[in-house]
């Protein structure tokens, strides 16, 4: 049997070398103080206190002493370990410290600068104006009524009196929908808010008093006064007793609501396939007031000196209309008009070219405002 290793020391294992242990105290030391900042503080602590650390594989190397030389070799390794985690935890106050003044300085708002640099929305003033029209006869007692943009040629135009000749009906007018194959699908885009005339009186039993704000599509270029994008607003009257007085008095409310008191209107015979007798709606420059006819001293660029300005179409529902859509013309007719929701905003604000209302350009729009 052998004898104990009691000749064993401790000092001849070089990781746990005091001047060993010393120097990767010192080594550590010196890291952490040369880091720079928290990312760079961070290498050195993997480096230096992490698993695979000098002084943590020395720790690993005590156990392999005798239990006579493990306290002094464990005091040794034990200290200079605290000595590197105070060091590391003291370097991190002091770089976060750091980082906090710099974000201060860096990173400072000057609360005293003006805001709002980024500009306001603004809603388009189609849409505005659309509802302050349709609002003005909602004021009356009518309600609003909707239908689809791709409409079936029987509302577009069949129920409408459109014979199948009319010229309407041709590619020079309509937006015709290809079915597949190229074969005829019987849809078209609407040409006018019209169809809906005939939607609501198959929706709804007499009295209709309806107004129809929509979209409508016809196959014309864009220039300064057309689109082939544009909006309508239809109304549509249908009950017993109903005459032309009633419409005349509907469109001069209109107008002095929406373009001021004191405005005269007038009809001029036209022609509708959807209501007879047919008429254009004129009303007395808003601007001139008349003033401007026959006076070269005074021309008026709104109505072009003519003292009257024309806002739409109207007329006594044609009895056809009616039949089609199941109403008894013996008990019932009606009236119905369409203005153009394009033109009123020109008239309104002075608005020279179509294009500024199609282009999207944010400077025509904020112009208008948020207004709801």
């Amino acid at each position: 049997m052998s004898a104990p290793n009691n000749s064993y020391d401790p000092v001849e294992v070089t990781p746990l070398h005091p001047d060993e242990v010393a120097r990767m105290r010192e080594e550590a030391l010196a890291a952490i103080a040369g880091a720079a900042d928290l990312a760079g503080l961070k290498e050195v602590r993997l480096a230096h206190a992490g698993d695979r650390a000098p002084l943590a594989l020395a720790n690993r190397e005590i156990g392999a002493l005798p239990p006579a030389a493990r306290a002094d070799a464990g005091k040794r390794v034990g200290g200079a370990r605290r000595d590197v985690a105070e060091a590391l935890k003291t370097r991190q106050a002091e770089l976060e410290e750091e980082r906090d003044a710099r974000v201060l300085v860096e990173e400072s708002v000057d609360v005293t600068l003006p805001w709002g640099r980024a500009p306001r929305g603004a809603r388009h003033p189609l849409t505005t104006i659309a509802e302050r029209m349709a609002d003005i006869f909602v004021g009356m007692g009518f309600e609003i009524a909707e239908g689809p943009e791709v409409e079936a040629e029987w509302f577009n135009f069949d129920a409408l009196n459109f014979l199948p000749d009319h010229p309407a009906r041709t590619m020079q007018d309509t937006f015709f929908v290809e079915g597949p194959d190229g074969a005829d699908s019987g849809l078209v885009l609407r040409t006018h808010t019209s169809p809906v005339q005939v939607r609501s009186l198959l929706d709804r039993e007499p009295p209709v008093y309806v107004v129809v704000p929509g979209r409508t599509f016809r196959t014309d270029e864009l220039d300064a006064t057309h689109s082939p994008v544009f909006h309508q607003l239809e109304g549509l009257v249908v009950d017993e007793g109903i005459t032309l007085a009633h419409l005349r008095g509907a469109i001069d409310a209109f107008v002095t609501r929406m373009f001021g008191e004191g405005l005269k209107t007038r009809f001029r015979p036209s022609y509708f396939p959807f209501t007879e007798p047919s008429a254009e709606v004129d009303m007395e420059c808003f601007v001139c007031r008349g003033a401007s006819v026959g006076n070269p001293d005074a021309s008026c660029r709104t109505c072009g000196s003519e003292g009257w300005i024309e806002i739409g179409g109207c007329g006594v529902v044609n009895p056809r209309v009616l039949t089609a859509a199941g109403v008894d013309t013996e008990r019932y007719s009606g009236w119905a008009f369409g203005i153009g929701v394009e033109r009123t905003l020109m008239f309104a604000h002075g608005v020279r070219d179509m294009h500024d209302m199609v282009e999207g350009d944010v400077r025509f729009t904020s112009a208008f405002g948020m207004e709801i």
